[in-house]
């Protein structure tokens, strides 16, 4: 970076083959309100994400049974205690396009295709998939061009965009959110260390970037003294928070490494090998909300997405006691004993959108928080997985994205409420405004 006075803030600390964003500081906020001001906004930009969560949900543990600001979270949502103001749990929501409407079988691929999208996704197993355009990457295409990258589509489970996974339709649907049209599917990406080059490499593409990883000992290295020039120019807490974001990036490679480096685990005798990333999977998703963060406070881009797993998944769970697949225990059929145990798969979902919540609550951003700025919408495309119902999904919004939202309330909206209402609000907030988006019939009410 040139040894000149003025810091902005797209300022960044530069090395070799790394790009590390500003967080944003007080120091610089005067000139973040001066060139803001054109755009009528001197507040930190606002965020968005949307975290999926597959086979829907135990409703009787997740819905509240009063509506209001005085309302008991239900045991699934227990973890979300510290976060109840910051909460708003919507309740009648319905997603019509993950309906049959006239298609057949295909509950879960329609569920995850139309979640974002509002579209009815074309039932065909083979390359002529075709869905709609999703949530936010209507929004990437508006205001993505004022971040380094315009989106970030994060996932646990790998992803898989062929063969037929879901009775005539392609794998693609199961293992998509975003759409950046009605044919062009976004992969999620499920690997930390390939999360982490993406957001701060120059040139993520490019077949130099692993000689010099194995050059730099650490990304952070070679942009110290840089730092040091800049943490001169700013007050006293700002070279604090400065140091403590360089301090919590250079904190996650070294995790991202450690776990790159475990040894492997013999597998059973017979077992095949995961498709997973050879990490554990608590560790997994705790990175991985680590990364979402890191992207949103060093404005590497302000929409994401993430997949805590592949609609239909029978990824099993044997930290919280449930060694059957999710999938599998989905279909309880009423059995109390299965039932009991989809809670304890919804909960720990939950707790890892708690982790989430709490990183970016942790994060301070002038007077209010990083959580402040954000709109983290959380939910399924199923309801009861044994039922295959869209309608009354369980859908949550955190953030009070930059003070337009009221949260800190169960609302219950009137039935068949299309879910693109929802989402058309939030990009309506965000900077995206547009009057329909798939079968969306308007903006959503009682959110501010």
């Amino acid at each position: 970076m040139k040894n000149d006075r003025t810091i902005t803030r797209r300022a960044v600390l530069r090395g070799v083959g790394t790009v590390v964003a500003l967080p944003f500081l007080e120091s610089i906020a005067p000139r973040i309100a001066a060139a803001a001001a054109a755009q009528g906004s001197a507040n930190p930009p606002k965020r968005m994400a949307f975290i999926y969560v597959p086979n829907g949900v135990h409703m009787p543990a997740w819905t509240p049974k009063t509506e209001g600001s005085h309302f008991e979270l239900p045991e699934t949502l227990k973890p979300l205690e510290p976060f109840k103001d910051d909460l708003l749990v919507l309740s009648g929501l319905t997603c019509d396009k993950a309906r049959p409407n006239g298609d057949g079988p295909g509950d879960h691929a329609r569920a995850s295709s139309a979640f974002l999208t509002g579209t009815q996704a074309r039932k065909t197993a083979g390359a002529n998939f075709r869905s709609g355009v999703s949530a936010d990457q209507f929004a990437a295409a508006r205001i993505g061009d004022q971040t380094r990258l315009p989106s970030l589509e994060l996932g646990i489970e790998r992803f898989r965009g062929a063969g037929n996974c879901d009775s005539g339709y392609s794998c693609v649907y199961e293992h998509t959110l975003a759409w950046r049209n009605p044919t062009s599917p976004l992969p999620t990406e499920v690997d930390p260390k390939l999360v982490f080059d993406r957001l701060f490499s120059d040139r993520p593409d490019d077949p130099e970037r692993l000689k010099r990883s194995r050059l730099r000992g650490s990304v952070l290295d070679a942009v110290l003294e840089d730092a040091k020039g800049i943490s001169g120019r700013l007050g006293g807490a700002d070279r604090e928070k400065l140091d403590q974001y360089l301090t919590c990036v250079r904190e996650l490679e070294v995790r991202i490494a450690r776990v790159d480096k475990l040894p492997p685990i013999e597998p059973p005798s017979g077992a095949k090998r995961p498709e997973t990333p050879p990490a554990d999977l608590s560790e997994h998703f705790m990175l991985m909300c680590d990364l979402l963060v890191l992207a949103f406070q060093s404005d590497v881009t302000r929409i994401g997405t993430f997949m805590f797993a592949k609609e239909g998944s029978d990824q099993k769970y044997p930290m919280v006691g449930v060694n059957e697949g999710h999938h599998e225990l989905s279909h309880h059929q009423g059995n109390r004993e299965k039932q009991e145990k989809i809670s304890k798969i919804n909960n720990f979902h939950v707790r890892q959108l708690a982790y989430l919540t709490e990183r970016l609550k942790s994060v301070r951003e002038g007077g209010s928080t990083l959580l402040d700025s954000c709109m983290i919408a959380y939910g399924s495309g199923n309801s009861d997985g044994n039922r295959h119902n869209h309608d009354d999904l369980p859908v949550l919004l955190l953030g009070k994205g930059g003070g337009t939202i009221k949260s800190g309330r169960h609302i219950r909206y009137p039935a068949e409420t299309p879910l693109n209402n929802l989402w058309l609000s939030m990009l309506d907030r965000i900077g995206a405004h547009t009057e329909k988006l798939g079968d969306s019939t308007g903006f959503l009410a009682d959110l501010s």
